[in-house]
């Protein structure tokens, strides 16, 4: 089997998690239908510790075949694919060279390099597209793709020496809920990678801090016919607030290292209403001055409205990881030479986003991102360039070796 095959075969397999359950992990009961899958294979490579637990976490250990001890270095990916798009009936295509020029999706879809510019470098690239009714999954099958191919090169040859190796897939990454029940210790890693980026070459030691802000809004409902200098409806003085905040400091105004005040959900009356922002930003202290600023345009609308109008309450999702791997350069280090000898020119990241590993960090899991050749994540446009999943596998191989040698 191909690791095309394999990753097909996965995608196939619907594991899309639900932000509407995110209390119970895993959050979908579907994700068990691939966890069940790849506790199986792993058991048939052989591996030991091998377990699916009851919050769908699939764990195993490939032991060393050493005469001497090192480091035991850990791969993980997520089972979940998001719950933006749909990932039922998920139907791959593979377009043996791409060619430059639009993809047709189906008769209603196509994918206009106008709109993906970046993806005309991929011109002669072996591609893996949807028949844009679903997203793909590659966001994070092709992880888990690189780390079971990996380790089946390794288990079929022997002959290549490496030290202990912890394999963990998890659920409800999507949602945020990755970390929540990783069991560090049945991992039994000293250090790790996620294999859950986009282009092989770009290694990521960085991600956002991440905060969550409801702003709740209490109005006086009346007759509208009455309502002057009475009436304070909700709705409305929510829109107000939405106004006082920053307006290029939303995504679709920044980009790198630039944070953001993203408002993704709003509703209510004139009675009640409620706005949910999540914030973002790789500098812990101006995530903190976006808070501030929160705080102080509901202090105004107090001002305006009376006490208790406007509300806000914040919590906190993740750190940013690099506050922690500043500390264990060596990590990043591992991956970023196996990258360039493997021919690549390696890009040190930021994510604007977080990972299993920014809060596996924190938990004492130093654990960088690494890509595996996917794109335009979480829709009907999403691919995966073949060549790059087998070089995410490849890059996996290097990390063991350097590992095994003492590094």
């Amino acid at each position: 089997m191909s690791a095309e095959e394999r990753l097909i075969r996965y995608c196939r397999i619907d594991t899309q998690s639900d932000p509407a359950n995110e209390q119970v992990t895993p959050s979908s009961a579907k994700q068990f239908d691939l966890a069940r899958v790849l506790e199986a294979e792993l058991k048939e490579l052989g591996l030991e510790n091998v377990v699916c637990d009851e919050h769908c976490y699939v764990y195993g250990i490939l032991p060393s075949n050493l005469d001497r001890e090192c480091r035991t270095v850990g791969f993980i990916a997520h089972m979940d694919t998001a719950p933006d798009y749909s990932g039922t009936n998920v139907n791959p295509r593979i377009i043996e060279c791409f060619d430059g020029e639009d993809i047709v999706l189906n008769d209603e879809c196509t994918m206009y390099m106008d709109d993906f510019p970046w993806m005309r470098s991929l011109k002669g690239k072996r591609l893996i597209v949807t028949d844009g009714t679903t997203l793909l999954g590659a966001d994070d099958k092709a992880g888990i793709t690189a780390i079971m191919e990996a380790v089946s090169y390794l288990v079929s040859h022997p002959e290549v020496k490496h030290g202990r190796i912890a394999v963990g897939f998890t659920p409800d990454e999507e949602i945020g809920n990755g970390p929540k029940y990783f069991d560090i210790e049945k991992f039994g890693a000293d250090f790790a990678y996620t294999m859950d980026g986009g282009e092989v070459a770009e290694m990521s030691d960085e991600t956002f801090n991440a905060a969550s802000a409801a702003v709740s809004f209490t109005g006086f409902s009346i007759h509208p016919g009455s309502a002057k200098n009475r009436m304070i409806n909700a709705a409305r003085v929510a829109t107000e607030y939405a106004q006082l905040l920053p307006q290029h400091m939303v995504p679709e105004r920044t980009e790198g290292r630039e944070g953001f005040m993203h408002l993704h959900g709003m509703s209510g009356d004139c009675d009640k209403a409620q706005i949910d922002y999540i914030l973002r930003d790789h500098d812990s202290a101006k995530l903190q001055a976006m808070k501030d600023m929160m705080v102080k345009a509901a202090e105004y609308i107090n001002m305006q409205y009376g006490d208790g109008t406007a509300k806000v309450e914040f919590r906190d999702s993740y750190r940013n990881m690099k506050e922690v791997l500043k500390d264990h350069p060596e990590v990043s280090a591992i991956a970023w030479k196996s990258l360039q000898e493997l021919g690549l020119t390696p890009v040190n990241t930021p994510v604007r986003g977080g990972t299993d590993g920014a809060e596996l960090s924190y938990r004492g899991l130093p654990c960088p991102n690494l890509g595996t050749g996917g794109g335009n994540f979480h829709g009907r446009y999403e691919y995966l360039v073949v060549e790059e999943m087998e070089q995410s596998r490849d890059l996996i191989l290097k990390i063991i070796s350097h590992v095994a040698e003492g590094e």
